[in-house]
């Protein structure tokens, strides 16, 4: 299992959040120095861990496994259709122009 890919994402959500590790270890009630450790791949969290970092970023784990997961790339296509949704008609289309000549 790639654990660096976990880690990397976890990392994406916190950051996202304008969070620093030290926020995420506050909130999940985990060390700084673990947290990190978990965001290089060094060390997979317990379930009950992990669930509780999800909780904190307010993620699903499938976003967080999605390079782990065999059915990864549905993932992948729900949050392109997400943004396919917010693009205007115009954009969807060059999009869709774009996606067939390649």
């Amino acid at each position: 299992m790639d654990l660096t890919s976990i880690g990397k994402h976890i990392r994406e959500k916190r950051i996202l959040k304008s969070w620093k590790q030290d926020d995420l270890a506050e909130k999940t009630e985990l060390s700084v120095v673990y947290i990190g450790m978990i965001e290089r791949g060094e060390k997979m969290p317990r379930l009950e861990t992990f669930i509780k970092i999800l909780n904190a970023l307010d993620s699903s784990a499938d976003e967080v496994l999605e390079d782990v997961l065999k059915e990864g790339y549905r993932i992948r296509v729900s949050k392109y259709a997400q943004k396919l949704d917010a693009m205007s008609d115009n954009q969807r289309d060059l999009f869709f122009q774009l996606i067939d000549a390649l």
